[in-house]
């Protein structure tokens, strides 16, 4: 995964996620909003010519992808868990 900042201004961040798909940008979308953005989308201009972007609109949009971050690995951890006990 490698990603570019292709906008940073106050209120706003766009990023180009290299090496990705839907799938994660659509999980970061949904946990955007709740963590307090005020507008969040993905884009994907070609599928097969160009990485997707996401572009954030919220008080500190650093700060919301972060948080957005820190709920999948949340998420993910507890799957494991759930699972782990399921499977015994």
């Amino acid at each position: 995964m490698k990603m570019t900042v292709l906008e940073k201004k106050k209120g706003k961040l766009t990023l180009e996620i290299e090496g990705e798909d839907q799938t994660l940008l659509n999980t970061l979308r949904i946990n955007s909003w709740k963590s307090g953005a005020k507008q969040v989308a993905y884009a994907v201009k070609h599928p097969y010519l160009s990485s997707p972007e996401i572009i954030i609109r919220a008080d500190s949009p650093k700060k919301v992808l972060k948080d957005a971050a820190q709920l999948l690995i949340n998420d993910v951890e507890t799957f494991q868990k759930q699972f782990s006990r399921a499977m015994k």
